[in-house]
């Protein structure tokens, strides 16, 4: 456990911490049976979870950290404290979170956005949901919009833990087997057949707490024929200690159903962002991805869908910003096992101030996949001389009776699209800003209304150097 002079180089009053060391709060640094062990007690497991962390620590200890993509160096497992309790308990009523982390999320929006937009909110505020509220209407449905944690408890108990890390086993990689032993907080969502959720549902994620892991599970389950809109929003402050980001998303796309999945992040730049995103869609069904990657130090995000049935699809439209300090290593996967399938993957990324922005793309397209239709575009903007960009795709084809298309383009801002900008009275940062913000708008345009707002203002404050 870190005692109170351990702690010399963290900012006491982030953690509202009113005793005289962090032992009510966090379980320590480091990764051993104890400290999953006393996170499973916190989280008040039942057996078999308790039993799966454990496995998932020795898979976790028996596996090397990957050997590709940007270096992982900065990042001391051993001095990242893998589960912080906020001094509060989850509610349904935003009145009653505490003062303190109430005003962090208003800032950000929430629960602005949930009267004003949506159909039910999500906020974790380091390893715990702080609140969780569904609007009467949705839950009238039959929509089941809960925290991970209580629905394990409760009447989906036996279908979380039938689909609880089975797209995403701890055998995967690395970081799989670490959130398998120590993921915390989280959301589970099962729209019922049929159902279609008019206005999206969200999910924010807050990591308040300096050398500290978030690892929160996300597990989403849209049965036959429904539809639903859930939106992801990730930000933290910067610090000058490591951060580490190792959540996992688990989408089930059912038959006929449709599920579109939004991301904005805005990690600080002391971050290393591991996060895992699966989804499985069966016959008919659709999977589409949109996602904003705006911070981190490093990040590792490819999120993959399996098009197992007849006729389902799958879109992924992203766009990342690598600024100075980042080594962004983003992009897709499909694979395709299912005949008739499609997909698109159309992703952009800037580089500016020596950020390095790496797309990678993974198409498999299985011997039953017959007929089946692939196309990825990737496209790529530098903005100065010092930044870098690549782009790595993968294609394994093991049929004859498909349609498969890639291409890729690396350009730079027009001097003469400012220059005409300037000549009507916009500045020249302003100019290079609605440039670039023009080169993203395929994801702005993905987005609700307020949540392309944020993005456009993440863009011009990356362009002005302002974040992290």
């Amino acid at each position: 456990m870190r005692e109170k002079s351990q702690v010399d180089d963290i900012d006491r009053s982030i953690y509202d911490i009113k005793n005289e060391n962090l032992d009510e709060y966090s379980v320590g640094e480091g990764l051993t049976p104890e400290i999953v062990r006393k996170i499973s007690e916190e989280k008040n497991d039942p057996e078999w979870m308790r039993d799966f962390r454990l496995k998932s620590l020795e898979v976790y200890h028996s596996i090397s950290v990957p050997d590709w993509g940007p270096s992982i160096d900065g990042l001391d497992m051993d001095h990242i404290v893998t589960y912080i309790r906020p001094n509060t308990k989850m509610s349904a009523k935003w009145s009653d979170v505490p003062d303190d982390i109430k005003d962090t999320f208003e800032r950000l929006g929430i629960p602005q956005a949930e009267r004003e937009s949506l159909a039910g909110v999500g906020a974790q505020f380091d390893s715990e949901l702080v609140y969780h509220n569904v609007k009467e209407e949705v839950a009238a449905q039959g929509v089941i919009y809960s925290d991970l944690e209580s629905a394990m408890y409760g009447p989906y108990a036996d279908m979380i833990r039938e689909h609880f890390m089975k797209l995403i086993p701890p055998q995967d990689h690395k970081f799989a087997a670490l959130h398998g032993a120590v993921w915390s907080g989280g959301s589970f969502v099962y729209v019922p057949p049929g159902v279609k959720v008019e206005i999206p549902l969200q999910s924010y994620f807050r990591l308040n707490a300096p050398g500290a892991g978030q690892f929160e599970h996300t597990l989403i389950i849209v049965d036959e024929g429904a539809d639903l809109h859930f939106i992801e929003g990730c930000s933290a402050p910067k610090y000058n200690v490591a951060n580490l980001h190792a959540g996992a998303v688990e989408l089930f796309v059912g038959k006929n159903a449709k599920l579109r999945y939004s991301t904005i992040e805005n990690w600080s730049k002391n971050m290393y962002n591991l996060n895992t995103k699966r989804a499985i869609v069966e016959e008919g069904g659709t999977m589409e991805w949109v996602s904003g990657s705006f911070g981190s130090h490093v990040s590792y995000l490819y999120p993959m869908t399996i098009l197992q049935g007849n006729d389902s699809h799958m879109e992924f439209t992203g766009i990342t910003f690598a600024g100075k300090g980042q080594n962004l290593d983003t992009g897709a996967k499909v694979v395709h096992t299912g005949a008739r399938t499609s997909s698109y993957i159309n992703t952009k990324s800037i580089s500016k101030d020596g950020g390095i922005s790496t797309f990678r793309s993974s198409v498999v397209i299985g011997k039953n996949a017959k007929k089946s239709k692939n196309a990825v575009s990737c496209q790529s903007l530098m903005l100065d001389s010092i930044s870098r960009s690549d782009t790595i795709p993968a294609m394994d084809i093991r049929t004859k009776d498909a349609d498969v298309g890639h291409e890729a383009k690396i350009g730079k801002v027009s001097d003469d699209a400012v220059f005409y900008l300037m000549s009507r009275g916009i500045s020249e940062e302003d100019a290079r800003a609605m440039i670039v913000s023009g080169f993203a708008d395929n994801v702005s345009k993905e987005l609700p209304l307020e949540y392309a707002v944020e993005m456009n203002n993440l863009i011009r404050l990356e362009m002005k150097g302002s974040i992290g």
